[in-house]
């Protein structure tokens, strides 16, 4: 029987198959190979007691996509949310986040919410940057629940993560989106788990068919250091078509002369305050780069 894997708490796993959900365990042959089960990894399970819904995981099938930290496969959909104020938007995270869904080859979705406490509608200036490179931005008020509807049509058919520095309203909206109060529950991001690693528990919940929301403690503080520093400038995606003018085979987009992202910076077509963020991540990986060795 196959099924999705929704929930992870040390070594069980409940997967969801078309015949409801059972709580498994992953066959050894697993940790031979040196493979972990993650949520939101297609598998295979043997059934050990229908009873009782009891299985095993035989296989796990191929990942289109894995983040290391924390743990989860197959995500289609990462929705980065950025307080408008209160707190201030950080755009180097944004920036930082974004070039990582890139990386990962995730679609990225950014919602700017408390837009009604942005007396002086800033975040107008932050939505046309962003939409104008590709992205989608949604504007939100979560606690007037305005664009929450729009947030849920672009949830659908996707593994969605939410990731956001804490204070920007994640808990809000997505409370708004299950129309109850699932993080006062405990179910959805508790504060007191995060940095807890012994109990880290990751879960997709079900919003509608094929449509899934995944708890991600700690998502927020991920790492981008699998990306190299000379790699960068891909996964800011505005920054390719500009690549061909550079006059030397290896610009780093960053001291050079006669840069075609430079330029391109120079006369409007790339965002100047994005292209400084860029220079800044560039440095960060470049000096763990280098204190590695």
């Amino acid at each position: 029987m196959q099924g999705l894997i929704i929930e992870n708490i040390s070594n069980l796993y409940q997967v969801k198959t078309d015949n409801g959900i059972y709580e498994t365990t992953a066959r050894g042959k697993f940790k031979k190979d040196e493979i972990t089960p993650v949520v939101g990894d297609n598998v295979e399970i043997t059934i050990t007691d229908e009873k009782e819904k009891k299985a095993v995981i035989e296989k796990i099938y191929d990942r289109k996509v894995y983040i290391k930290r924390p743990k989860l496969a197959n995500i289609t959909q990462i929705v980065f949310v950025v307080s408008s104020k209160d707190p201030k938007p950080d755009l180097l995270m944004l920036d930082k986040q974004l070039a990582f869904a890139e990386y990962v080859g995730v679609n990225a979705i950014i919602v700017l919410n408390k837009t009604d406490l942005d007396q002086r509608e800033e975040f107008k200036e932050i939505k046309q940057i962003y939409s104008k490179i590709g992205y989608k931005v949604i504007l939100t008020d979560a606690k007037q629940k305005k664009g929450i509807e729009e947030l849920k049509k672009v949830l659908k058919n996707n593994i969605n993560a939410f990731s956001g520095n804490s204070g920007v309203g994640k808990s809000t909206l997505i409370n708004g989106i299950f129309n109850r109060d699932v993080t006062q529950e405990g179910e959805i991001s508790k504060k007191n788990r995060r940095g807890k690693n012994t109990t880290t528990a990751i879960k997709l919940y079900e919003i509608d068919d094929n449509t899934y929301i995944a708890d991600t403690p700690g998502f927020s503080t991920f790492d981008i250091s699998e990306i190299e520093s000379k790699d960068l400038y891909h996964y800011f995606k505005e920054f390719g078509q500009f690549e061909e003018n550079c006059e030397f085979i290896g610009c780093t987009h960053i001291k050079e002369k006669n840069c075609g992202i430079k330029n391109a910076v120079n006369i409007g077509k790339i965002d100047k305050s994005r292209y400084e963020r860029f220079c800044k991540i560039y440095y960060e990986l470049k000096e763990k780069e280098e204190r590695k060795w």
